[in-house]
Parts: C-alpha cells; structure tokens; sequence
C-alpha cells in the first residue's frame, strides 16, 4: 500500500509519478503543495519565485484573494447547467468581456486549444457563408514557430517536430509563412483564404516581438484582401505586456480575438472567441459546442477578473516593472546573455551555451528558489506575476547574474 501523500517527500511524488502519467511533459523536479501571490511552496516547505506564472495564467498570483472570494461565491450557489439552459453569470462574462476587448460577440470555451479550434471553425463558416469561398476550399494562413495549442489540427500547421512527429495523417488547409514578414503574407493571401492566424508575440518561440508595424500591416493587408485577421492573445494578453491586449500597442482591432489562461485566474480553465458580429453571427444551434463553455463557476471567475483588468492596474504595473525587467537584462547582456526580447513582464532570455541550456540554467534557478522555463535549447522565458513587486523582480534578476556567472 502506497503512504498517503502528506507523508510523501518531493522525490517520493516524483518517482510515484513515472509508472502512471503520461511523459508528456519534462518538468522541473520540484514538487508544488502550496502558494500565494508570487510564491510556492513545496512539499518540504522550501519556497520559490514564481517567474513563469503558468505561462500566464497566472497573471494575477496565485489565489488573489478577489477571484478566489469570486469562486466560493460561485460554489455556493451553481456551477454547472451546461449550455442547454441559460445561467445567471454568462450574460454579464460576454458583456465586460466584449467591452474590454471592443468587440461585439462572444464564444465561451475553456482551454486555448479549444479557443483556436473554435475560432478556425468560425473563420471557415464565415469564409462560405459571407465571403463566398467554395466548399472545402477554405484556407488559413498561419506563420511559422508558431504555438497555438497541441491539437491534431494545430499541429498539422505547426513547424515544431517535436510537436508533429509521429502524429499524421496532418489536416490540410493551412499555408505557412515567415512571421513578421508582411511581404510573404501578401504572396500567400488569395481569393479561397478564410483568415490570417498570428501570435502578436511569439510566446513559445521564445517570446518574438515582430517590428513595429508589422500588425498594422497585417490589419490593413487582411482587410484589403477580404480575409478575417484572427489574433491568439491566449499567453500574450489580458495585461502581460503593458497593454490590455499586444495588438493594442500598434491600436490595432482584429475581427476575432483569441483568449484564455489569465482568463480563468489560473483558477477554472477558461478560453473564448470574441469577434465581430458578423463573423461570431454565422454559428447556428448545432454547429458548435461545449458542455463547460460558459458554465456559471467560469463565467463568475472570468467576471472577477475581468474587473481586475478593467482599472488598469495591472496593465500599469506591467508596463511599470517591464522597464526594471528590461534594464536588468540589458545590463546581463555580455555577462551570460546573449541577448533578449521582452515587452511589460515577459521576457525570452538567450543564454550564451557555453554557460549552459536552457534546461540547466532552470535547474540552477530553481536550487536558488527561483522557477522559470526553458524554451528551444538555450533560451529561457521569464513572465512573473503581475503582482510581483519591484524588489521581488530585482532580487530574481541578481540571482540570474548569480547563476550565469
């Protein structure tokens, strides 16, 4: 018989979960049982800097005191009916949700995966019964490094091999183009495309930020070609980078808005579409669905932070600590870095390989109480809390030097 797990030690949990999980994931051996704002803990009771924040989903800390209040609230009284009855929580989610973001329509799903899936349905159904595309002629052109999710379908258009090999026959009707190259996006657009499909940051590519005007370019190219602009936001919005939205530094509005992780508090899995009328107005009763899209714990989450986001504050702090972030980089730059890329709290960080991978940097992080991410060899991505504090991040920055050096 096997101890309960309270008695169980960091490398008991480890060792337990090799024979019965899935090795889909390499994660770091530390073993989380508790946290709050910016900090975990581990079973050991040794505490650590949060710097990767669920990749985002964790954007207000863990368990703000405002969207866990929200959830018990919610747990109260309803928390699921699923869509075949209305509830009394989802019609004020798409309201603040549609106002936030200067859309009119909202789709509920819940994980990102579901929200890019949910959206290339939209833009085919719209492709046929607005644009007038044949039938099964629809395309999507999408940029290459992309992650969008690890669905069949995504990956059919992804041009990572680690997350293609070995699980084709691959959906056709994707066209793949350099990103951040306005110039190839022009060639590939024509009259069967249905949209163009685009990270406005890069985030598992190690946080690529196109040249400025590129997204404006990308509104204008898909407006004067009839196509839909559809924009993952999944890890780059709801106030990562400064901005309520990425686009919303060039003041750029898509047609269809795709969200998730932050959106669900890192509490309750929630994603959703948000477009315009006419293009979220094509679905009919039937066409599209989802048994805990939209249900009543969501939307009361998604409510909670909704309204965090609607002051600004997190998106000032953002944009306020990114220039700390930043400047504490730059002066890394030459002692270990190579170089970076970052906008507010996120930041992909290119370790000089002599030093280490990227893994092994993690590794060294995390025994010095800090835990970030690798991403492709020596890159590692840095997207704290937004609740972190300015000592907090410094402290983090001078424990990278420590370990670099």
């Amino acid at each position: 018989m096997t101890a309960p797990a309270r008695t169980r030690t960091s490398d008991d949990l480890i060792r337990a979960e090799e024979p019965v999980l899935a090795h889909n994931y390499h994660p770091l051996p530390v073993v989380v049982a508790r946290a709050e704002g910016t900090w975990v803990e581990d079973v050991e009771g040794r505490r650590y800097l949060d710097m990767l924040s669920g990749y985002s989903a964790l954007n207000f800390g863990h368990r703000h005191p405002a969207l866990i209040e929200a959830a018990h609230r919610q747990l109260d009284q309803l928390t699921l009916t699923s869509r075949a009855f209305h509830n009394d929580r989802l019609a004020e989610f798409a309201e603040r949700l549609a106002a936030l973001t200067g859309l009119d329509m909202v789709l509920p799903m819940n994980t990102g995966a579901e929200a890019v899936e949910s959206g290339i349905k939209v833009a085919r159904k719209w492709a046929y019964d607005v644009k007038g595309v044949p039938a099964d002629q629809a395309t999507i052109v999408v940029a290459a490094d992309n992650f969008h999710g690890r669905t069949t379908t995504i990956v059919s258009f992804s041009t990572d091999e680690t997350a293609r090999a070995g699980f084709g026959p691959f959906t056709p009707g994707f066209t793949i183009v350099p990103y951040n190259d306005l110039a190839a996006l022009e060639e590939a657009v024509d009259e069967n495309t249905a949209a163009v499909l685009i990270e406005p940051i890069q985030g598992e590519a190690g946080v690529v930020i196109p040249d400025d005007g590129y997204l404006t370019g990308v509104r204008e190219l898909t407006r004067r070609k009839g196509c839909l602009f559809i924009a993952d936001e999944i890890q780059s919005g709801l106030g990562r980078t400064g901005r309520t939205l990425a686009v919303d530094h060039e003041d750029v509005v898509p047609d269809v808005l795709l969200l998730g992780k932050a959106l669900g508090g890192g509490i309750v899995p929630v994603s959703a579409v948000v477009a315009r009328r006419e293009v979220l107005g094509v679905l009919h009763p039937g066409e599209h669905g989802s048994t805990f899209g939209g249900n009543p714990l969501a939307a009361a989450v998604g409510i909670a932070v909704l309204e965090l986001l609607e002051t600004g504050e997190f998106q000032q702090r953002a944009a306020e600590l990114g220039v700390i972030l930043r400047d504490g980089l730059t002066e890394l730059v030459g002692k270990g870095v190579l170089g970076f890329r970052s906008r507010g709290l996120w930041a992909g960080v290119d370790i000089d390989p002599a030093i280490g991978t990227g893994r092994e940097i993690s590794e060294r992080l995390m025994r010095e109480g800090i835990l970030a991410k690798d991403t492709h060899g020596s890159t590692i991505r840095l997207a704290p809390p937004l609740t972190i504090t300015a000592e907090e991040l410094r402290s983090a920055l001078g424990t990278l030097e420590r370990v670099l050096g």
